[in-house]
């Protein structure tokens, strides 16, 4: 299913990476990217080699990819996706499943403005990523820009239209000493910006 599901990606969208910044490499890593489209967490793991998709686990929110058997069953059985709840329920803290995968040796797929946007640039990035670079500074922060990939499937649409899309990869970014949340998020959010032109 895995094999079919990329050949179709890649069909409909050509799920093109560019490693602009740094190569692909097996390390364990974040890939944090602007969010337009539910198809932003198959683009880039589509746009990923082979040895990196099999270490490389999406977040997914779970309300929306458990909806039905269907999506539940590809993001647990083709993405090994980690599903998070969108809204804090109680004393839970909604990075633990997050925690729980870096831990075990997983790398990432986080989309930082937390839900869709609908313009060209990305909303304010939420503090998730900072308290991942915090507890896991040995982990390498890996920016990316996913172009085109709201026109392949835009909002209130089910069948989705060819578009050429890619995914450009930039430089690894790293929490400086004492760097404060709200600094750190606005360079992160630049660094994925800057990523559009290139």
């Amino acid at each position: 299913m895995s094999t079919f599901l990329l050949w179709l990606v890649r069909l409909l969208t050509g799920a093109q990476a560019r490693w602009y910044g740094c190569p692909p490499k097996a390390e364990q890593r974040i890939y944090f990217a602007n969010h337009q489209s539910h198809a932003d967490l198959v683009l880039i793991w589509a746009a990923l080699p082979q040895e990196l998709r099999s270490i490389t686990r999406p977040i997914a929110a779970r309300d929306y990819w458990t909806a039905s058997p269907f999506k539940r069953w590809i993001t647990t059985e083709v993405f090994n996706a980690v599903y998070v709840e969108r809204e804090r329920k109680g004393d839970e803290d909604p990075l633990q499943p997050l925690i729980n995968a870096l831990d075990s040796g997983d790398s990432l797929i986080l989309f930082p403005e937390g839900t869709r946007g609908h313009e060209e640039d990305p909303q304010p990035f939420k503090s998730g990523l900072y308290n991942l670079a915090q507890r896991f500074p040995g982990v390498v922060l890996v920016p990316a820009w996913i172009h085109n990939v709201q026109r392949v499937m835009p909002k209130g649409e089910v069948v989705p239209v060819p578009v050429l899309c890619s995914v450009t990869f930039g430089a690894p970014l790293a929490l400086e000493a004492d760097e404060p949340r709200t600094a750190f998020l606005s360079r992160a959010r630049d660094a994925v910006m800057a990523l559009r032109d290139v």
